[in-house]
């Protein structure tokens, strides 16, 4: 290969410092072997880098380009040294985490303020999972760590821990027809209007639903964020988790019903399957222990 890091990081110190001397400077060399290492890749590519004819050595337009696609390869050299480093040190290069979207974003960016004190150069990887879908990530390899898990259906398979449980609410917009219907509501009334439904975000395991009548027509959405806002504009009813709506109903946006067939609190985890984890996945499992999360 003519081309190779050193004679880009050449030109990126001769570009950033304005001479070739400040660059040999920089780079701990002699004036001539900056020189020299100039001239030779001109050779190799056979095009001109700079523009003598000056008093000053400017980058001709294909010495900027060269540059430009050159500092995006030694940033990547950089990074790739930094992760091989990183690994070295016992520390994941890449920790991807599934996070269900029953829980508030806000709370994992409290969990992720905490570890970016910590410098460690492992890259975070999040997503955001709808009902078995966190756990369909951990089975099928998409994640290492998952948080909002519901049931473990997967046996021995996964190390859990219990996050607490979150409370369901059945809610109706205001001027939704059953929010004047009498109490507690009976299915074979709910059964009339379009329920709003997210859907299970699972590619390996079957995907789940709950609370949907046999016959009730449906209005499906990607996340739970998606169901709350249908619901609030009274184009579908059901269930949602409380923690997520406290607002709507202190606003008035929507409205708490009590219905015949209550949906059971449900009991949240964080699960991995790595029998002797890396520092930055030990981190999140050790800090997840005292992590207090607003479930309801």
């Amino acid at each position: 290969m003519k081309l190779s890091l050193d004679a880009l990081m050449v030109l990126d110190a001769i570009d950033r410092r304005g001479s070739f001397a400040a660059a040999a400077e920089e780079l701990y060399r002699v004036p001539s072997a900056i020189t020299y290492s100039v001239q030779k890749l001109e050779q190799d590519l056979n095009v001109q880098l700079f523009d003598r004819s000056g008093h000053k050595a400017r980058l001709t337009s294909t010495g900027e380009l060269l540059l430009k696609e050159g500092r995006s390869l030694l940033d990547s050299a950089a990074m790739i040294e930094s992760r091989v480093k990183t690994h070295a040190t016992g520390w994941e290069g890449e920790l991807r985490i599934a996070m269900s979207d029953l829980l508030f974003f806000d709370d994992v960016l409290l969990l992720l303020e905490e570890f970016n004190q910590l410098e460690a150069d492992t890259e975070l990887r999040i997503t955001r999972e709808v009902f078995g879908g966190t756990w369909d990530a951990l089975v099928d390899g998409r994640a290492d760590l998952a948080i909002g898990a519901t049931e473990n259906s997967q046996g021995g398979v996964f190390q859990t821990r219990s996050m607490g449980k979150t409370k369901f609410v059945f809610c109706v917009a205001p001027d939704h027809p059953l929010a004047q219907a009498e109490e507690p509501i009976p299915q074979h009334l709910i059964r009339r209007y379009r329920v709003a439904v997210a859907a299970d975000t699972s590619r390996s395991l079957p995907p789940r639903s709950v609370s949907i009548q046999e016959g009730q027509s449906r209005l499906t959405v990607a996340t739970v964020e998606d169901k709350i806002a249908v619901q609030r504009a009274g184009l579908g009813v059901g269930f949602l988790p409380l923690c997520r709506i406290h607002d709507d109903v202190a606003a008035g946006r929507l409205v708490i019903k009590e219905v015949e067939e209550k949906r059971a609190p449900v009991q949240l985890h964080y699960a991995w399957k790595e029998s002797q984890p890396g520092q930055a996945l030990a981190w999140f499992i050790k800090r997840l222990q005292t992590f207090e999360w607003k479930l309801n």
